[in-house]
């Protein structure tokens, strides 16, 4: 059991948002399935229905999509968030995104009532045109929007950056600095694949982000950056497949981890992991307080 932000979990994987997220079924199933919390696919103002296809294609080394925050918006997903609050038996984090501090704010006060268990701020998407990574490049912005959320909700908001930024360190104070109580880290890796026998972009949006087993190393520098400079917790998330991934993320500071991508071998990855940290740290003797920053006093 490990608790972040007043938020107590039986362990410390969590179903990162856009996977298996849709609804409240879905998000149920994972919690079922062992993860020790769960975040909702993001959900924005108004309804969007995303990129055309392809926009999803398997690299080999890692995933490359290109979802376009589809979503139905805030007023028709809190039926789906009170489903997966009844029914996951674990917190329930909702991901929420806006084109403004306003739209940010607006959605977080129109899902309280569904009573999540914390917002995730998705200022870090890097296909979605004037979202996500939009304002998460811009400090002030950043800092506007956590500030905005954290007026109108006394739930734990948590900020998830973006990797695609000169210096991840300063976005992560400028969240800091309204409000939040966590960072997380890393959203996809902007990318592009082009198939040679046509010359034709492989994604239908052209270009989006890669996540998976390659994006890791970045996903690790940032966890450990973040980590030395700032006071919240951090999420790490980015390539995580098994226990040693996590492991290796909380060694850089994370006090929880994220996994996305890794469902696509099976939604039992959320138990294989978490036993394997449990085995990991008995054998060790040691806790999850631990292992998480280790990395920064062996320096």
């Amino acid at each position: 059991m490990i608790e972040i932000t007043g938020i107590r979990l039986r362990n410390p994987t969590i179903l990162a948002a856009g996977i298996m997220g849709t609804t409240g079924a879905s998000l149920a199933r994972v919690g079922k399935e062992g993860a020790g919390a769960v975040v909702t696919k993001s959900i924005g103002p108004q309804p969007k229905e995303g990129h055309k296809n392809p926009s999803m294609v398997d690299l080999g080394c890692g995933f490359l999509n290109a979802m376009g925050l589809p979503n139905p918006s805030y007023p028709d997903f809190s039926g789906e968030l009170a489903i997966a609050k009844q029914g996951a038996g674990v917190p329930v984090i909702a991901s929420i995104f806006g084109g403004n501090a306003e739209e940010f704010a607006m959605v977080a006060e129109g899902l309280a009532d569904s009573k999540p268990d914390a917002f995730e701020l998705n200022v870090s998407c890097p296909h979605a045109q004037g979202y996500g990574a939009s304002i998460g490049c811009d400090a002030c912005a950043v800092e506007e929007v956590t500030a905005a959320v954290c007026d109108v909700t006394d739930l734990p908001v948590w900020v998830k950056l973006t990797p695609n930024v000169t210096d991840i360190v300063s976005i992560g104070e400028a969240a800091q600095r309204g409000g939040a109580d966590a960072i997380v880290a890393i959203n996809t890796v902007r990318g592009m694949a082009i198939d040679i026998h046509s010359g034709y972009p492989v994604l239908g949006n052209r270009f989006g982000g890669l996540s998976g087993k390659a994006v890791n190393p970045v996903a690790i520098k940032c966890v450990y950056d973040l980590y030395a400079a700032l006071d919240v917790p951090i999420v790490g998330v980015g390539g995580v497949s098994n226990w040693e991934d996590a492991v290796e993320m909380m060694m850089a500071g994370a006090s929880a981890v994220q996994i996305g991508s890794a469902v696509y071998d099976g939604v039992d990855v959320f138990r294989n992991v978490a036993d394997g940290i449990d085995s990991f740290l008995l054998e060790k003797g040691w806790s999850v307080e631990d292992i998480t920053g280790l990395a920064h006093r062996r320096s």
